[in-house]
């Protein structure tokens, strides 16, 4: 049977068990759009914005472990998806965009709505086609899918021309892809993994680094089992948070530029470092000749290219972190001995006296709102059975440091690419892909007005995310680098004019709470989790507050910046345990 591209198109994303669409239409697109308008198997969730279109299928995405589905329509509403494709694919989010084009006769001649998106997005997807003939259509859509997925996630753009989508072709559907020069390697190399389980053996100070590949490959149980099965310490890159229990003995938090001082510390004083699923990015690593100095890395990662990228690595393995895990694991199993613990115990009562020495604290207050108040008021009211969304800035390093994540896929955050504006309409896709779950976002001031406008879209399909705002009147952390390396000139990083974000939130049909005392925090908290509606709640939290610790940039992890004053202080100290 001949079907149009636009009925092709529909076909094969119901086959791909797609539920929903994240998308704004356009022109080009009419076709597709007219088809979905009667669909009863799929959904387009219509945003505001195709930007905000993107960040909530990535969000989706990033909360199911689903392929989150784009649709826009040529020139803006392509380019406007660029800034999310780019946060997806820095961070290995698979995505599936397809973007309207003009007729193929009209490419290459400025016709109106006319951007060359495949050329523009090229740096910033995992895989992107101009589809030119209908007959095409069903193989491209299925190899996009497979790519998007298959070795190391990422977006993959479709680009659809409107004649493409009218034209008539058979439909034919390819039970199978086979793309000649595309096979990831899932299975680790076994004469590797038993050299690194000797490595493991032998090692007096190790460590393991947990990154976001432990997340994206459904690693957290193996991962689990690695740590008991070693008794060694975890830390986690801000992208790994929730592989590993942040509330398990041998939990060390993050690492890095706002890590914690022992984790930092422990990273820099091993002898083995097994990273996993991870990619030594510079927040993480801070001045790579002073990184862990006296360290051998075994580093296990399902990208060859990412391995040795950034630093040496002495045993790379190549292959899926949940793979590679369950054979490494067994080669323990095979070798363990009670020396394996004997070998450790000096280690791990060195990591505590490192966390006795300086834990993770701010200074109380009972006049003003601290902004780490609220994060820790936020986890013990939700013993982290939530999904966290952030924003970037302070909010999303204080949100990492005082949330002890304690499942995977319950903490979405722009980590490569820092993109102000993510978190509100992540926190839409996260609630549309999970319906019973609390999605909250902790954003800042500044941040959340990047992507405002999909206030509409929250209350329009009904969806109970709740919005956390530390409102300090601030870009916060641009303030606090001009505080600690321009002399205090905060050069443009005052909001003059900040909205009343309750009347804004009741203005788009939303619900909105204020707090300006520590005790109005947590009973607003309460109230507003027990509403079935999308809730603003605006924080007016302290405007001086940094983020500490801080390694400044072109530092080691050594060179750790903390709280100043913090012993001299007369306010009450608050350790978080």
């Amino acid at each position: 049977m001949k079907m149009t591209g636009a009925e092709i198109l529909i076909e094969c994303l119901k086959k791909e068990g797609v539920e929903y669409i994240f998308g704004y239409p356009g022109g080009v697109v009419l076709s597709i759009f007219d088809l979905l308008h009667d669909d009863k198997d799929i959904k387009l969730i219509l945003t505001r914005h195709e930007q905000g279109a993107v960040h909530a299928a990535d969000g989706y995405a990033r909360s199911s472990g689903k392929t989150g589905v784009v649709l826009v329509t040529s020139g803006p509403g392509a380019t406007n998806t660029v800034t999310g494709l780019t946060t997806a694919y820095m961070d290995s989010i698979p995505l599936v965009a397809i973007t309207g084009q003009v007729p193929t006769m009209l490419i290459g001649n400025d016709a109106f709505q006319e951007a060359d998106i495949v050329g523009i997005t090229r740096p910033c997807t995992k895989y992107n086609i101009l589809v030119k003939d209908t007959k095409d259509l069903a193989r491209l859509i299925r190899e996009a899918f497979y790519i998007a997925n298959a070795g190391r996630p990422g977006p993959v753009l479709i680009d659809l021309p409107r004649d493409v989508s009218a034209n008539k072709a058979e439909f034919i559907w390819p039970e199978k892809v086979f793309i000649r020069s595309y096979n990831p390697r899932y299975e680790g190399n076994r004469w590797m993994i038993e050299k690194a389980a000797n490595e493991i053996a032998k090692a007096k100070k190790p460590v393991i680094i947990a990154g976001g590949g432990c997340i994206l490959s459904n690693a957290s149980e193996e991962l689990r089992e690695f740590v008991e099965l070693t008794n060694i310490p975890v830390t986690m890159t801000l992208m790994g948070l929730g592989s590993f229990s942040g509330e398990h003995p041998l939990s060390l938090g993050m690492l890095g530029m706002h890590g914690t001082y022992y984790a930092n510390k422990s990273v820099q004083n091993s002898d083995l470092l097994i990273a996993i699923g991870m990619r030594f990015d510079d927040r993480v690593t801070g001045k790579i000749e002073g990184f862990a100095p006296n360290a051998r890395i075994i580093h296990i990662d399902i990208d060859p290219t990412s391995i040795r990228k950034n630093v040496r690595v002495d045993i790379p393995i190549v292959g899926d972190v949940k793979r590679v895990l369950k054979s490494l694991n067994q080669c323990i199993k095979d070798q363990l001995n009670s020396q394996w613990v004997e070998i450790r115990k000096a280690w791990l009562r060195q990591v505590e006296e490192w966390k006795e020495e300086r834990p993770m604290f701010y200074f109380e207050s009972s006049e003003v709102i601290k902004p780490q108040f609220v994060v820790e008021k936020i986890y013990e009211l939700t013993r982290g059975d939530a999904i966290i969304t952030t924003e970037v800035g302070q909010n999303q390093m204080w949100t990492a440091q005082f949330y002890k994540f304690t499942k995977p896929r319950t903490l979405l955050t722009s980590g490569g690419l820092g993109t102000m504006g993510y978190g509100f309409p992540a926190a839409i896709g996260a609630q549309i892909a999970n319906p019973d779950k609390l999605v909250i976002d902790i954003a800042g001031d500044g941040s959340i007005q990047m992507n405002i406008q999909e206030l509409a879209t929250a209350v329009v399909y009904n969806l109970p995310v709740k919005v956390a705002i530390l409102n300090n009147q601030y870009l916060g952390m641009v303030r606090q680098w001009q505080e600690l390396f321009f002399n205090e000139r905060y050069s443009h990083t005052y909001l003059d004019v900040v909205p009343d974000f309750v009347k804004l939130a009741e203005a788009y049909g939303a619900l909105g709470f204020r707090a300006t005392k520590p005790s109005e925090v947590e009973p607003l908290l309460r109230e507003a989790f027990k509403i079935k509606k999308t809730v603003f709640m605006d924080f007016q939290v302290d405007w001086k507050e940094k983020v500490f610790p801080m390694v400044p940039a072109g530092a080691t992890l050594n060179d750790m910046l903390f709280l100043e004053k913090e012993k001299k202080a007369e306010k009450k100290l608050k350790v978080v345990k």
